[in-house]
């Protein structure tokens, strides 16, 4: 197989890795937070920091690793409209991770592992869920957007 191939499948791989997790992962939570069970609370917001760690992150090193080393083997330039587009959603999305919903992650499976045991699940915990899930429709259309400008190369 030609390398250019490769790293295609490898960048589409890590599109269906990172979209894949973060809209079922958002959906899991969703569906968590609505249940008010703090037992299924705490189990899916462990779930959330887990799924991260193993998939996102999968996800963001196979296109982010994949899409620099096609631009060096393929016909592509960095300086390719779309490229530069993509690149910048693809940025924006990681700087909504990082700035705001993994900070989120980490507070709320604090306060989870404290109900989990059956205690109150306090305010903070479904303002913070309201706010993770305002920000996280934001980091799934941008990656959504940069995929779009990937298939559709638009000149």
């Amino acid at each position: 197989m030609e390398a250019y191939n490769l790293l295609k499948l490898l960048h589409i791989l890590g599109a269906v890795l990172l979209l894949g997790n973060i809209m079922v992962t958002a959906w899991w939570k969703a569906m968590a937070d609505r249940s008010r069970d703090p037992l299924v609370l705490a189990f899916a917001q462990r779930q959330v920091t887990l799924t991260d760690i193993l998939f996102t992150t999968a996800g963001v090193l196979l296109l982010g690793g994949s899409g620099y080393a096609m631009v060096f083997t393929g016909p592509w330039s960095l300086d390719t409209p779309w490229l530069d587009w993509g690149q910048t959603l693809f940025l924006a999305t990681g700087l909504i991770w990082v700035g705001v919903l993994i900070p989120i992650q980490v507070a709320q499976a604090r306060m989870a592992r404290a109900f989990a045991s059956g205690g109150e699940i306090p305010v903070r915990y479904r303002q913070l869920s309201t706010l993770w899930m305002g920000f996280g429709i934001v980091a799934v259309v941008l990656p959504l957007a940069a995929f779009s400008l990937m298939v559709l190369k638009p000149v």
